[in-house]
């Protein structure tokens, strides 16, 4: 599906939907690892918003840039990480200003409060700490109770830091700006059967729910394989209908359902 038909696809729907791109060489290297991605879904699922799509792309201004146009284009929110920081490689701004096509300059209100920040640890305000400030003509501060350096809103697009402690001071300032849709609901049935036994009728129990969400989540235990039957949507009636049959087929078929013990 193209960003023109996703897009379309959506609108349709009702949905409020949303994507994030996390931004870092490291993270690709595998020698920082993403915190980030599961705060912010969930976050998002508790309003409403269903986040659709995330990408992890390298320090490369294209690559960003082009992430960024087709994110923004297919969803109602993008949300980034990482790359706001004062070194060289921190080019999020840089791109975003590029994918907008606007200037980018130190903005005025980043650049006393920054000031003031490492005037109270008197340390230099250097040229390096002054990128921080740099932010795309248009766009508005998100603040950052932690570290100060703010992030950044332009159109759908939300900027927030990679270190997770910061980003998520800044979630919390994003949070009440967004326009939320109806939660999420979901009911799990679990059962001591392989996936595969099941899998044709739930198959067939998805092409006709069309609008709810069904998927499977195989596990192994010292009883053998079983799988967790889960189903999402926003129709509490129809959900408890989908718990029913799944059930039913379950019963048919001589399977137990049991309760599945999480490994501490």
């Amino acid at each position: 599906m193209d960003d023109a038909s996703g897009a379309a696809a959506k609108r349709q729907s009702g949905a409020v939907t949303a994507a994030m791109l996390i931004i870092g060489n490291e993270v690709l290297s595998g020698r920082t690892q993403d915190k980030n991605l599961a705060h912010v879904a969930l976050q998002l699922g508790e309003i409403g918003i269903d986040m659709r799509e995330v990408r992890i792309v390298p320090d490369e201004l294209d690559v960003v840039v082009a992430a960024v146009n087709a994110l923004r284009a297919a969803h109602d929110y993008v949300f980034t990480t990482g790359g706001i920081g004062p070194t060289h490689d921190d080019i999020t701004a840089d791109c975003i200003a590029a994918a907008f096509g606007v200037a980018l300059n130190h903005h005025p209100l980043a650049m006393q409060q920054l000031q003031a920040h490492y005037d109270r640890l008197e340390a230099d305000f250097n040229e390096a700490r002054q990128r921080m400030a740099r932010i795309p003509e248009g766009a508005s501060l998100i603040d950052n109770p932690v570290s100060t350096a703010p992030g950044f809103c332009i159109e759908n697009v939300y900027v927030m830091a990679g270190v997770p402690k910061i980003m998520q001071a800044m979630m919390e300032n994003v949070l009440p700006n967004l326009r939320g849709g109806e939660a999420l609901s979901s009911i799990t049935v679990t059962s001591n059967v392989p996936e595969g036994t099941i899998a044709a009728e739930m198959g067939r129990l998805q092409a006709q729910y069309e609008e709810v969400n069904i998927g499977l989540y195989p596990f192994y235990g010292p009883d053998g394989a079983g799988v967790s039957v889960v189903a999402r949507g926003r129709d509490m009636a129809q959900l408890a209908t989908i718990e029913g049959l799944i059930k039913a087929h379950l019963a048919e078929i001589g399977a137990e359902l049991v309760e599945r013990v999480l490994a501490k």
